[in-house]
């Protein structure tokens, strides 16, 4: 008697048909997490201008990276937070220097 031939199935890549995810984009999450941050952190600019400076980096360097999305809403997202934080800088330097921040009085 002649066994029937069983042939082997393919290894199921995503076992609970989830989506597959991209490996690495690390980069472009944190730029776009840094964006979102700097466009609420511009308000003080001590922490606003490293912010996005920090974001903008990351975002230049995963451009290229399996999440160019993410990395150019992030590139965009810091480049509004640094243009707004040293906005506020340069405004609160002339306020200060010419005498019209009246902070401690």
């Amino acid at each position: 008697m002649r066994q029937p031939m069983i042939q082997p199935s393919a290894p199921v890549p995503n076992p609970y048909g989830s989506a597959p995810s991209p490996e690495g984009g690390g980069k472009a999450i944190w730029s776009l997490c840094l964006g979102l941050f700097g466009l609420l952190a511009w308000f003080l600019p001590i922490i606003g201008l490293p912010t996005t400076i920090t974001g903008l980096v990351l975002g230049i360097k995963s451009v290229n990276g399996p999440r160019r999305g993410m990395a150019t809403a992030g590139i965009v997202l810091c480049i509004i937070g640094l243009v707004a934080s040293i906005a506020n800088a340069a405004i609160g330097a002339y306020l200060g220097a010419t005498g019209q921040l009246h902070y401690f009085r």
